[in-house]
């Protein structure tokens, strides 16, 4: 483990009153982990040391076999340690990103089990909850992951229902969406251990609008792209996104919306350039690349997961989208990515 000193110089202070241990903070690489959600959730730990002039955390990096991880963007971090055994006081988050049911095994899975058996609170970021649920720890809590992986998430662990919320605190279990989520989180910990003004501080100094409130939802890719507030709207694209497997009729959906289908197809048209049925056809094509680039289903069970009849008309669909039918796709998404074991 290294030795080196956790409070950088900084022209800002703030005084805390505090001469105990850092508390410390374990961060469990997984392959192609998303390298913003691990600094979101390391930098105001550190940025809390610097305005206090204090070493108030410690934070490590771990990895299957302490060797180098890559991470979704190509660059390479370097761990502090293999995968040991780590102090009871301190905490662990389990860091993933994309291809997240590939990149666990049987060691990783085994060693987060054996940390919260042994009363290490251990969490997880972007989707980290992926290794927590394989290891059983998921059942019964509250937590969340990244809503682009809730599908893939759904279809692995059917019996597990995720928050579409930033983050989650569940007594000892913590989680984060991932992206700047991790910093929201982390700085709800930093106002539980050492108070709100010097969390408004850290927060401030990082230069980041804090979403303090767990039940902040995340930012789904349709609300981000919409550039509208219309209530209508939004509701009919939840209803979709709810209903992919078994879609429902536009009909349906502006019966459930107190609207005719007329005023439903003007209101798509007018804020998305798209008629209902073409946004709701690629929202279950989005959601099939999203199980095949991220579980092993069969190519017919993804074409039942989003609502197509069969894996013809998946295919069909697919391919118009995206170029390729599924299994090129997976063939090619699938090939230059490994595993780690």
């Amino acid at each position: 483990m290294r030795e080196t000193s956790f409070v950088p110089k900084g022209a800002a202070e703030f005084h805390i009153d505090h001469d105990g241990p850092a508390k410390e903070y374990y961060f469990l690489l997984l392959p192609q982990l998303t390298m913003l959600a691990l600094s979101s959730a390391i930098e105001p730990l550190r940025v809390a040391n610097q305005v206090s002039q204090k070493e108030l955390y410690r934070w490590f990096t771990l990895s299957n076999g302490g060797v180098p991880v890559q991470c979704s963007n190509n660059i390479a971090i370097t761990p502090d340690d293999d995968l040991i055994n780590v102090p009871r006081q301190a905490r662990v988050f389990v860091c993933g990103g994309t291809e997240p049911m590939q990149m666990l095994n049987s060691r990783t899975t085994s060693w987060v089990s054996r940390q919260a058996r042994f009363g290490v609170p251990v969490g997880a970021i972007c989707t980290g909850a992926f290794s927590l649920a394989k290891a059983g720890l998921l059942a019964g809590r509250k937590f969340t992951v990244h809503w682009e992986n809730q599908p893939a998430f759904a279809e692995s662990f059917p019996d597990l229902v995720p928050s579409a919320n930033l983050f989650e605190i569940d007594g000892d279990l913590m989680t984060a969406a991932g992206g700047s989520a991790s910093a929201d989180m982390m700085l709800g910990i930093i106002e539980t251990d050492f108070g709100r003004d010097f969390a408004v501080v850290v927060s401030d100094m990082c230069l980041h609008g804090r979403s303090n409130a767990t039940a902040t939802l995340q930012k789904s890719a349709y609300s981000a792209a919409l550039g509208t507030r219309n209530p209508k709207l939004i509701k009919a694209m939840q209803l979709m996104r709810e209903n992919a497997e078994d879609p429902l009729t536009l009909d349906e959906i502006a019966a459930e919306l107190d609207i005719s289908r007329r005023q439903l197809e003007r209101t798509f048209k007018t804020h998305l350039g798209a008629t209902p049925k073409q946004y709701y056809n690629n929202l279950r094509v989005e959601r099939a690349y999203a199980l095949l680039s991220e579980t092993e289903m069969a190519v017919l069970d993804v074409a039942i997961a989003t609502g197509f009849t069969s894996s013809v008309a998946l295919s069909r669909r697919f391919r118009a989208r995206y170029g390729m039918v599924p299994g090129a796709f997976r063939k090619q998404w699938n090939t230059p990515l490994k595993s780690e074991e």
